[in-house]
């Protein structure tokens, strides 16, 4: 899945988060609907420009990023007492 055929960035869009191309769907906000308990059928019906493509190439985005994060573990409150 090339991504970058569905989504992109610009300072005049959305402060330049990155969005699907010809929307102003940002990547966060439709991670945030399936976070949320959407199903890919509720997010193509209520948002029509969108494809089941755009919406793999969020995720495939998504997974790009992470794996380009550095991660620090970070204790959890019961075990930092």
């Amino acid at each position: 899945m090339n991504w970058r055929e569905y989504i992109h960035s610009n300072p005049n869009i959305l402060v330049g988060k990155p969005v699907v191309k010809g929307t102003r769907l940002s990547v966060e906000f439709l991670l945030g609907l399936f976070a949320v308990g959407w199903t890919e059928a509720q997010v193509l019906d209520n948002y029509p420009s969108l494809t089941s493509e755009a919406l793999k190439a969020v995720f495939a985005f998504a997974a790009e990023c992470m794996r380009e994060e550095s991660f620090f573990t970070i204790p959890l409150m019961a075990e930092a007492e």
